[in-house]
């Protein structure tokens, strides 16, 4: 499959080193709440014969292709067009009311940044889409359009922790005023115009301009902080979490819900801690892993990842 060629799974061997001690056992159920084209389910359901895949996208395209890669797994793959923050639902409408391993492999997909119709890159002229879902209404033209000077200031700031954002907000409101963005070309252009030669020097200007639309289209940060705890309580005891996160805003999202469920809610001075108040999860790895280096030069996608895990020690009652 061609499209199957263009997709290096991120931190695969870490992501099934940690997720093993869970779903090898008989029965187990693995989610793969972002599945895109199935690179790392495909690996997942080869390496542990047992396991059945519930595969939730999104993206009609990624399900195609990953349905059409995972078809020879047969009736032990289950996928769903969904968006990640429906997987206590989706899952338990399939008949599973706790699953043993859960992966979430966030952003923007490889095949998403490949197909240049779909507007995500900021280096490639394209329709102001930037829709992971094609059947949702909202584009980022829309979004360039209609929004007020104001919120293109904060979706930008918020999103894309852009300094320069009242300066492209300004901007792009008095281009629409002439003639409607519709193109990421013009988008660029409006965005290189407006910024300092000197800052230019130090990447691309556009590029949190573009995540901060991406993010907003696709409500991804609203999504995800939907999803994590939904996942956590998906989680059968001994059952286990990996996340892996491109940028910082996710990152402190799944940071700071891993923080939360690991820690104890005894009040500070108590004695002896009562057992109601004993963390439900443990951190499997310190802070946020990062690819090696090898894997860096091998696929830049994975430069930027970090990886949390944790995993469920109890249920209280």
């Amino acid at each position: 499959m061609e499209e199957k060629q263009i997709h290096t799974p991120v931190m695969l061997e870490r992501t099934i080193e940690l997720l093993a001690p869970a779903i090898e056992r008989p029965g187990a159920v693995l989610v793969d709440a972002t599945l895109g084209m199935g690179g790392h389910s495909e690996a997942f359901l080869e390496r542990f014969p047992q396991l059945t895949l519930v595969g939730l996208d999104r993206d009609t395209d990624a399900l195609a292709i990953a349905g059409e890669r995972l078809s020879r797994f047969g009736d032990r793959v289950h996928l769903v067009h969904t968006v990640y923050d429906t997987i206590l639902e989706s899952v338990q409408d399939l008949g599973f009311s706790e699953v043993q391993g859960i992966l979430f492999d966030l952003g923007v997909s490889s095949l998403q940044l490949d197909r240049v119709e779909r507007g995500f890159s900021y280096s490639k002229d394209a329709p102001l889409d930037m829709r992971m879902d094609a059947t949702s209404e909202l584009t980022a033209e829309q979004v360039l359009a209609e929004y007020s000077e104001a919120d293109l200031r904060r979706i930008f700031k918020d999103y894309g922790e852009e300094r320069l954002a009242p300066r492209y907000a300004k901007k792009i409101v008095e281009r629409r005023q002439v003639a409607p963005l519709t193109t990421s070309a013009e988008l660029v252009q409006i965005i290189t115009d407006a910024t300092p030669v000197a800052i230019q020097r130090k990447g691309h200007p556009a590029k949190r301009v573009f995540q901060a639309l991406r993010i907003e289209v696709n409500q991804e940060l609203a999504v995800l902080e939907r999803a994590i705890p939904a996942a956590a309580e998906l989680l059968a005891v001994g059952g286990r979490m990996v996340v892996l996160s491109y940028q910082s805003l996710e990152d402190r999202l799944v940071k700071r819900f891993l923080a939360s469920a690991t820690t104890s809610s005894a009040p500070a001075g108590l004695p002896v801690e009562l057992p109601e108040h004993h963390p439900d999860f443990r951190l499997l790895v310190r802070g946020a892993e990062l690819a090696s280096d090898d894997e860096k030069a091998a696929n830049p996608r994975s430069i930027p990842v970090r990886l949390r895990a944790a995993e469920r020690t109890r249920r209280f009652a």
